[in-house]
């Protein structure tokens, strides 16, 4: 086992590994840049380091001031969590350079499926079902649009280096079609440095299903059943539950040994997920793998027993896998709510300002994952995810209701959050049902998500006449945004309320 681990990450996921080290033995280094120097996951490791300007590339995405920083701490391993470098092959490969663990997969098998076009070609071989579609050379948009003709439509074209919905469209008609295939090719080469895009048949009634995978180096991968991740705005999820409503014992074994056949054919190491498209008629498809622990991992957790960081820490220091897939059940049924600081009613824009007061709720399997205290600020700089809020019942119904009821008391003040639009997702009666695709916050809450048109002209007056009578010293923010998944590299020329005219 590893005597000292460096978190290459910030929030809630380093608070949760600095936790899980801890109950190993192992000692932790936190890094922080300017903005975090107050943050929880700073508070609790036992040594912590500034990286700086807060900026992403000067900071979390800073690859060689962090290997600097882990050789001066004599660190064994690094723990880079998800986001930031956690999918980077460069740093795993780096990592591995000045010889420390990289708590994950290897870099060759990280490029390799961080590539969709080369993830799918893999997959077919290794006869993993995949979305009927295009993944050939041919980018030129008259060569689409003809394989666009043989797929039919309605069918997405999707960003080869892509994630978080960017790069990808929506088309309908062929008429559409050149169009959506250069409006893509743009936002890949901005957001990716890559415009390479693929094709794909648009699914019925589509459900994001994925299912946990771990793998050590000793032959062994074992899948720990599935998470529903349905629910999503922008292409992003913010409700996920297990088992998934749809999932019947027999579905269940075929994506289970699909999901294993697919680490195993690329020679996966650690925890990673299996990401698959589910339609109406219950056929599924493989979409993508992702090479690092997934946001939503603590539902596993709760109905598995298992934990997964722990495992993560256990597999890279060279330990033997000791579950055994048929001794592997599921109990009961968990449900987890992402907490971002957000305003759905305006578009789902980020919220930035002091926590006034945060109180968590607590009761009976009733967990929060969080990287926020009362009085830290939120910043413009990184993802505005506050928090994890996990519960677990002995049915969905039930897992429903505690979950309505810890919304209900999980109070966080100074900026806005999406917690009371989780609780009318989860007040719906379409949601009860289970009745859900990637579509259900389009299809029903479409009033959420149309900006507003700025505030009354009375209210900022009152509000300019308030910041004249009461003067402050404004911080100068240097900012540039590294991150392409950030929803701040896109919320466009914006005011108070609304969009510029």
């Amino acid at each position: 086992m590893f005597k000292k681990i460096l978190i290459a990450n910030r929030g809630e996921i380093a608070v949760r590994i600095i936790k899980a080290c801890q109950e190993l033995g192992v000692k932790t280094v936190a890094i922080y840049s300017d903005v975090d120097k107050n943050a929880p996951h700073v508070m609790i490791a036992d040594e912590a380091v500034p990286l700086g300007d807060p900026t992403p590339i000067e900071s979390y995405l800073n690859i060689p001031k962090i290997i600097e920083i882990a050789k001066e701490r004599d660190v064994e391993a690094i723990h880079p969590g998800y986001g930031f470098l956690a999918e980077n092959p460069d740093f795993a490969e780096a990592c591995k350079t000045a010889g420390i663990t990289f708590i994950g997969p290897t870099a060759k098998v990280i490029s390799l499926m961080g590539d969709k076009i080369a993830a799918k070609k893999t997959m077919e071989n290794a006869g993993v079902p995949v979305i009927p579609g295009y993944h050939g050379p041919k980018q030129d948009t008259e060569s689409l649009v003809k394989e666009g003709e043989k797929i039919g439509f309605p069918l997405l074209v999707k960003a080869a280096a892509g994630g978080g919905g960017k790069g990808m469209r929506i088309v309908h008609s062929i008429d559409e079609l050149p169009d959506a295939i250069e409006s893509a090719k743009r936002e890949s080469k901005s957001s990716f440095g890559d415009d390479t895009v693929f094709l794909e048949k648009y699914l019925d009634k589509p459900r994001h299903i994925e299912f946990q995978v771990l793998a050590d180096n000793h032959g062994h991968t074992i899948h720990l059943f599935e998470r529903e991740c349905s629910i999503q705005r922008r292409h992003q999820k913010i409700i996920e539950e297990t088992p998934s409503p749809v999932m019947t014992p027999e579905l269940r074994e075929k994506m289970g040994e699909a999901a294993v056949r697919a680490a195993e054919a690329v020679g996966y190491t650690n925890a990673g997920t299996v990401e698959f498209m589910v339609d109406g008629n219950l056929n599924f498809y493989f979409m993508e793998m992702n090479t690092r622990l997934q946001v939503e991992h603590p539902i596993t957790e709760f109905t598995t027993g298992v934990d997964l960081v722990k495992w993560q820490i256990k597999i890279a220091s060279d330990q033997e896998l000791t579950l055994k897939q048929d001794q592997l059940i599921q109990r009961g049924h968990a449900i987890e709510c992402r907490i971002y600081a957000e305003d759905p009613s305006n578009g789902f824009l980020p919220s930035t300002g002091t926590l006034r007061r945060v109180e968590e709720p607590s009761g009976p399997n009733i967990r929060v994952d969080s990287g926020i205290t009362s009085n830290l600020e939120v910043t413009p700089y990184y993802d505005p995810l506050l928090s994890k809020l996990i519960v677990a019942a002995e049915n969905r119904n039930e897992a429903i209701d505690k979950m309505i009821w810890a919304l209900s008391h999980y109070v966080v003040m100074g900026v806005t959050t999406n917690i009371p639009f989780l609780k009318k997702v989860l007040e719906h009666e379409e949601f009860r049902k289970g009745n859900i695709t990637t579509h259900f916050i389009d299809n029903y809450f479409k009033e959420w998500l149309t900006r507003k048109h700025g505030l009354p002209v009375d209210a900022i007056i009152a509000l300019a006449v308030y910041d004249a009578m009461h003067p402050r010293k404004q911080e100068v923010v240097r900012y540039k945004e590294a991150d392409p998944h950030s929803p701040w590299r896109y919320v466009g020329r914006w005011r108070i309320g609304g969009e510029i005219e």
